[in-house]
């Protein structure tokens, strides 16, 4: 025969003599001063940490004044604490000599620690192409996760679901094809990454160089190197006509760089060896420089005046 009685919970002690609002303000979030030994990096961190002069700036505030706003972690299962905002603070922090700095710690998952991540730092001002391109993609990514898999059929009706792209394209005000054409570039080797972050490659250029296989990047970078030259908008377009053809080698890639560009038809170009003879030796090149447009410009109302006569 069965038991009528319900189960009774017991209120704990600590219940018991707790007030209502000590009950709430276990609930609100600390902020803890942790050792900055006890911090650890985000797991696959997209965002550079320099020690530029930004950085210096920062750290001297922090010797000033201290870290004004709280760095986000969540507890590390190896121990310590796993960083998922402040990562530029906890440095600028270690740079002003401090032994700790002020975090707040919270439970979460790694989509959501992922996504507070790239949240945090997509807010700053310069970013690098590679620091984006790993940023969205690691939020999209997380995105998808928690959003789950929804059906062909829920994404193609209007205004059932939105896509996950589009809701990250709406959150940090770029199109969806922009966002797609960034996350593409986490395709390219380091190298040439590098490249895109030093402005020695265009976004468009590179963004077709994303679709060459691995082996055929290293050999470009051989091409390049070889013809001193970077590929233009054209010319990564037919490399990457020719990788999808099954026909790229790298003689063909050589030629193709070896190629003379339209730009460089138009430039006139004088080594500073050719310049020194008509300069004091104590003039800088910036100086040559001035020098110069200053005669050309000379040079120009002189013919004007003549025309005029």
């Amino acid at each position: 025969m069965k038991s009528s009685a319900k189960k009774i919970e017991l209120a704990s002690v600590d219940d018991l003599f707790s007030t209502e609002e000590g009950r709430q303000d276990a609930k609100l979030e600390k902020i803890q001063e942790i050792p900055l030994s006890e911090l650890h990096p985000f797991r696959n961190h997209p965002f550079k940490v320099k020690d530029d002069e930004a950085m210096m700036e920062t750290a001297d505030s922090i010797k000033q004044y201290g870290v004004l706003v709280p760095a986000i972690a969540r507890p590390d299962p190896e121990g310590g604490y796993e960083l998922v905002a402040g990562h530029r603070r906890h440095r600028a922090s270690e740079l002003a000599e401090k032994e700790t700095m002020p975090v707040i710690v919270r439970d979460l998952d790694d989509d959501a620690a992922t996504i507070i991540m790239v949240d945090s730092n997509l807010q700053r001002e310069s970013l690098l192409p590679s620091e984006r391109a790993f940023a969205y993609k690691m939020k999209l990514d997380a995105m998808k996760r928690q959003a789950g898999r929804p059906s062909k059929e829920n994404v193609s009706q209007v205004g059932t679901q939105k896509r996950s792209d589009q809701l990250l394209a709406e959150q940090v005000g770029q199109s969806r094809n922009q966002i797609q054409r960034y996350i593409r570039l986490t395709e390219l080797i380091p190298e040439l990454m590098d490249m895109v972050d030093e402005k020695k490659i265009a976004l468009n250029p590179a963004y077709e160089l994303s679709f060459l296989k691995k082996e055929e990047q290293v050999d470009l970078l051989d091409a390049m190197d070889s013809e001193q030259a970077t590929p233009s908008l054209s010319q990564a377009q037919r490399l990457k006509k020719y990788s999808q053809e099954g026909h790229l080698t790298l003689d063909m890639m050589r030629v193709i760089m070896g190629e003379e560009k339209k730009s460089d038809l138009d430039r006139v170009t004088f080594t500073s060896d050719t310049l020194r003879k008509y300069f004091p030796k104590s003039y800088t090149p910036q100086r040559m420089q001035e020098t110069i447009i200053k005669l050309l410009e000379a040079w120009q109302k002189k013919r004007q005046r003549d025309q005029e006569r």
